[in-house]
Parts: C-alpha cells; structure tokens; sequence
C-alpha cells in the first residue's frame, strides 16, 4: 500500500489533486491485461478490453474518503470484465460498493461514470467528474458557514437564478453549482436509476467566501 501518493492522474484541478494527494491512498493496482486472452475468447471486443485496462492503470487501486451520497460511493477504483453487447454497448466495474447499494458503479460506453441497477444513469461525463465532485464537497463542508438538505420534490423547486454551474464536475444526473456565496449539489442519480423521486436530494453549501467557492 502506498500512502505517499506520486501518481495523481492529470486532469484535475489543483483542489482535487490536493485531496486525493492529502486524504487517499493508493493500493497496488491489478495488471488490467492479464485477462484478455480469456475475455476475448468470450466474445468482448478487443476496443472494450482496452478501456478497461487503460481505466485500471490511470484510476485503479486509488482509494479515496467516503462520498456524502451514494453510501459513499465505490471502496477502491478497479476495473473488471466488461459486459453488454455491441446493439446496446459495454459497461465494466469502476469499483466496488463501500456499501450495500442496490447499483454498481460501473464505467459506461463513453467512459461516463454512474451507477447501474435496471437502468443505466450516468453521473458525470468522466470519472475525473467523479473524483471533483467528491472532492469539491469535502471542501465545501470545511468552510461554509451553513449545510442545508433538501430532498424530494423540494428539489425541483430550487431556484438557480445567480448560479453558474461547476465545470470541473462534468455533471450529467448530478450537477454542482456555484452562487455568490455559496455552493450547490443537486443528486439525481438515484432517483434516475431507481425511479424513485424521492431519492432526490441536495446540499447548499452557505456563508463562503473566495477560498470557500473555490478552494485553487
């Protein structure tokens, strides 16, 4: 196990790159090929058995602190077999649950990050999207003044007017937002992927200043 992480992937800001830096740790990741003879006798296209390796030497092994939704989203990043077919396209693992979720967080077919039950919902556009959502809500916790939840159909009715949303994050069901002083996550992953509307729920984040919006 390697606590002095070197090998933060690129792609981050500086304030993730410091917290997956100062709060993760990394095990050893598996060598993602040592499979392949096996799953392309399978069937599994030679193209999807290289995402999954690629996504194991960049992302796996990296343990980070638990996520504020989700039950904490995935233990350890790790890729394994990829399943689907190509009519509807291919999934593999981002890791396993932390736990007991009713979904898997599962990379999808264009390397969008999100949970899988019956129904597929991507999260983020990518897993860096992942990492800074994680990220940016360790650090919004730190320093706003005020955590306010909101669930169910209270979130629709949250007004956006003076929020930008936050790049970084590449939200697709989940999305981040930023006002003039303070922070927004809007979760509607669960609610997606288990139809289940009243799994919606948000965090404003209030009472920060530069540093609290920001954070590098």
């Amino acid at each position: 196990m390697d606590h002095d992480i070197t090998d933060v992937p690129q792609g981050l800001t500086r304030r993730a790159r410091d917290f997956v830096k100062i709060h993760g740790f990394r095990v050893r990741p598996s060598k993602g090929d040592r499979f392949r003879d096996r799953w392309i006798a399978l069937g599994i296209p030679a193209h999807e058995i290289d995402r999954a390796v690629e996504y194991e030497a960049r992302w796996g092994g990296f343990a980070l602190p638990p996520a504020p939704h989700y039950e904490g989203g995935p233990r350890v990043l790790s890729s394994d077999i990829p399943e689907g077919s190509p009519a509807e396209g291919w999934w593999f693992d981002a890791g396993g649950q932390r736990t007991s979720v009713p979904y898997a967080f599962m990379i999808g077919p264009g390397d969008e990050f999100g949970i899988h039950s019956e129904l597929w919902t991507p999260l983020h556009a990518t897993v860096e999207g992942w990492v800074e959502s994680v990220a940016l809500a360790y650090h919004a916790s730190m320093w706003a003044a005020k955590i306010t939840k909101i669930t169910g159909d209270e979130v629709e009715a949250i007004q956006l007017e003076g929020y930008e949303p936050v790049q970084e994050v590449a939200g697709l069901a989940d999305t981040w937002w930023r006002g003039p002083d303070s922070l927004m996550a809007i979760y509607r992953g669960e609610a997606e992927c288990l139809s289940a509307p009243a799994c919606r729920t948000a965090f404003v984040y209030t009472g920060l200043d530069r540093w609290g919006l920001h954070g590098g």
